[in-house]
């Protein structure tokens, strides 16, 4: 029986890890940490148990049904788990999530050379999606593109970032602001969420599990085992990320106070730690890290078309690609105001199928549990979308006056109601 050595499991942790690191894991916390001030250790809490153990959680869930989506919902019924999948990956794929990866990099990391201009813009797309392209083209190399070769390169960029916050001391406390100022543990916790990697884990399922059994691993249960493993990598890799970069953005009050975003946090503090060399830097990490989520991104979207469609996957590697590199060219403030809607819409419903997933040895027939609750959460997720979009004055005031709407989580109190309510009556009729 084919097992891995401890450098492939080592490897498949990197890629696992690097997969889930684009430059937003890496703007994000650093403006958190600002705004929460004193209070960043509790927010930073509140984070670490969205952004990191949800994710964490979605690979575990995955690993169990070889990386598919639609196994994981199958509960739901054929029709309805066919459409969610479908949705997660052109969400997370080609409509959204990858076009955001070229114009995030360009933004943040090249724009100050180049400036804003469009044409400008699509030239780095074209170089940037012919890179993606020519790695994604080898999916049965992963773990030796990205595992040994990208990864360590992100992590090492990532490292220097690190050992510098903890180099560096921090200058006076800034005093919280907003809603950190309250509920501190809270805020960080909706903000974790709404980084929104757990749909990134929806779709990466498929890559970390092909990536293993291109090694020769055929036993399910080893396969699920190494999945684990690769997570739980991710987990302490990303925590231990995320911690320094809270670090960095108390750091930045001395030299950057009330800033916009994190971007300019960074942008900020790579200049003060390592002078102009700095601006270079962190264009290298950042194209770096769009990049490799580019990349998983795109193997995984043109795997599972692949599977569902039998279209040649070099093929579809080729259209989603240059589906993407369209889609970029819209600019990232376009980007933004499609995506979030459409985002945040699902990810309440996909929550509960990878939640419930983990129960469905305890209910008599899943279905009659997981279904009703799913069609609650995605109801809600509806008008959270609806509330992130230009249409937020059609969302009825009752809707808006539920507990945690301001959280961005009003749909979690009715999931639960319903999921109460089924789980009893599942139990009644298995004692009939």
């Amino acid at each position: 029986m084919t097992k891995l050595n401890y450098g492939d499991i080592l490897a498949l942790g990197f890629m696992t890890f690097a997969l889930f690191i684009g430059a937003g894991n890496i703007i994000f916390p650093p403006i958190v940490a600002q705004q929460a001030g004193t209070n960043v250790w509790l927010a930073a809490f509140g984070f670490l148990i969205t952004a990191v153990g949800l994710p964490v959680l979605t690979i575990m869930a995955l690993s169990r049904v070889e990386g598919s989506i639609e196994k994981l919902s199958e509960p739901l019924g054929r029709t309805a788990s066919l459409i969610l999948t479908i949705v997660c990956y052109l969400a997370v794929g080609p409509l959204f999530a990858t076009p955001r990866t070229a114009t995030v990099s360009y933004e943040i990391g090249f724009s100050a050379y180049f400036g804003d201009s469009s044409s400008h813009l699509f030239i780095y797309s074209c170089i940037y999606f012919a890179l993606v392209a020519a790695v994604s083209l080898y999916p049965n190399k992963l773990l030796d593109t990205i595992g040994r070769v990208l990864a360590p390169l992100k992590i090492v960029g990532l490292a220097i970032l690190c050992i510098t916050t903890l180099l560096i001391p921090v200058i006076g406390s800034s005093l919280p602001v907003q809603h950190y100022v309250e509920r501190p543990v809270s805020e960080g916790l909706v903000n974790g969420y709404l980084t929104m990697d757990t749909l990134g884990a929806l779709v990466f399922g498929i890559v970390i599990v092909q990536a293993i059994y291109s090694r020769g691993v055929t036993d399910k249960k080893l396969v699920m085992r190494y999945a684990i493993i690769a997570s739980l990598i991710a987990g302490v890799g990303l925590t231990l990320l995320y911690l320094c970069l809270f670090r960095l953005g108390l750091q930045s009050h001395a030299f950057i106070p009330n800033a916009s975003n994190g971007a300019a946090i960074l942008h900020a503090y790579v200049q003060h730690a390592f002078g102009n060399v700095g601006a270079l830097f962190l264009s290298a990490l950042i194209f770096l890290a769009c990049t490799v989520t580019a990349i998983g991104l795109t193997c995984s979207c043109a795997e599972y078309f692949h599977e569902l469609t039998k279209i040649s996957y070099k093929v579809l590697v080729f259209v989603l690609v240059i589906f993407a590199l369209i889609i970029s060219n819209l600019g990232l403030n376009k980007l933004i105001a499609f995506s979030v809607p459409v985002l945040t819409a699902i990810y309440p419903p996909a929550i509960v199928v990878i939640v419930l997933s983990f129960f469905w040895k305890f209910f008599n027939k899943p279905s009659t549990i997981v279904l009703p609750v799913t069609a609650i959460a995605f109801l809600f997720g509806i008008f959270e979308g609806l509330k992130a979009s230009s249409l937020s004055n059609i969302v009825p005031t009752a809707l808006q006056n539920l507990p945690l709407n301001e959280q961005n989580l009003a749909w979690l109190l009715p999931s639960v109601i319903v999921f109460v309510l089924c789980f009893m009556l599942d139990k009644l009729k298995a004692q009939k």
